[in-house]
């Protein structure tokens, strides 16, 4: 019997020392996004499109489906295809569709591309929402949101200078006290110490 509590003495230690040094340790502030479904712009026949397209925008069926039922004329238009290339990871392709446009266009094409890619970036996924981030950015460098989901994606990618480069950016034009700010300069004090050692 005492061994019991010998053992399970021993383990509460484990647990507590565990606790403890996860409490120290430098980790990014955990923001909790809401959970949304992509920003689809209700009422045009570009985003009833993108409505029925959506579920196709992967790699494997994109391609089949942009060519079988292309997205209606315009920017808004090409804005939703641009987006749909996007989320299916074919960046390229995304790219191509945005400079199909005048500049003017491009701009408000790429927003398209931002609303259906931000809910994405902000479930956490810095990996896999960069690259949309990154296209954003080519389009809005003036994109603050688009410039913190690209820097974080670099930083996980371990392009350092790429990911100071947006986080940098990031707060020259977003200074508001909240995690997004928070972890931008976390990104950026951890770049500094590993460049000093």
């Amino acid at each position: 019997m005492h061994r019991a509590f010998y053992l399970a003495g021993w383990g509460w230690v484990a647990i507590s020392a565990a606790l403890v040094l996860r409490a120290r340790s430098p980790a990014l502030v955990t923001i909790e996004p809401p959970v949304a479904a992509p920003q689809v712009f209700a009422g045009s026949s570009a985003a009833e499109w993108f409505a029925r397209a959506r579920p196709s925008c992967n790699d494997l069926e994109v391609a089949i489906r942009v060519r079988n039922d292309p997205a209606p004329a315009g920017w808004e238009g090409a804005g939703y295809a641009s987006a749909c290339w996007a989320i299916a990871g074919r960046i390229d392709d995304a790219r191509s569709a945005l400079l199909t446009l005048s500049e003017d266009e491009r701009n408000a094409a790429a927003g398209i591309v931002f609303g259906v890619g931000h809910p994405i970036a902000d479930m956490g996924d810095d990996r896999a929402a960069g690259p949309i981030m990154r296209l954003v950015v080519e389009f809005q460098p003036w994109n603050y949101m688009a410039l913190y989901h690209a820097g974080m994606s670099y930083y996980a990618l371990g392009e350092s200078e790429l990911a100071r480069t947006h986080l940098v950016e990031f707060l020259k034009l977003y200074d508001v006290g909240d995690g997004w700010t928070a972890n931008a300069r976390e990104v950026l004090h951890r770049l500094e110490r590993e460049e000093g050692t």
